[in-house]
């Protein structure tokens, strides 16, 4: 389980039958702390590359954008493979499950409201009983 925010759009790409694949870059930070001696720990960034497979890669196309935090639960996968030097270079991928989308959406206008529903409306301030 991850918490973080995105650090660049996501890569989606297609294959066979309409199949997707998403890959997204998601930083994670530990705030940094002061000891009960007044050293401070500064805060530290990790890096997680994520994997979102088939409607949920179409999910993060459409809804994930830099700068979102978003959550990810998901399995750890290691793998290995030689470059173009011949030299072996590990990466750890995070295989993602199941996502949620912490930002909130803007409000700036009423386009993003469904076809068919009137706008929500806020109450007048006059007519608050306080």
């Amino acid at each position: 389980m991850l918490i973080g925010n995105v650090g660049k759009d996501p890569e989606v790409r297609y294959y066979e039958a309409d199949q997707a694949v998403a890959q997204l870059s998601l930083a994670t930070t530990e705030r940094g702390y002061t000891l009960q001696n007044g050293t401070k720990v500064p805060d530290h960034t990790d890096w997680h590359n994520v994997i979102f497979y088939r409607n949920l890669a179409k999910i993060v196309e459409k809804y994930v954008h830099k700068g979102d935090k978003i959550y990810v639960e998901g399995r750890i996968r290691y793998r290995s493979f030689d470059d173009q030097r011949g030299a072996r270079r590990y990466v750890t991928e995070i295989l993602a499950e199941n996502m949620e989308l912490l930002t909130p959406k803007p409000s700036s206008s009423n386009s993003d409201q469904p076809q068919g529903q009137p706008p929500l409306q806020k109450p007048a301030e006059d007519k608050l009983p306080f």
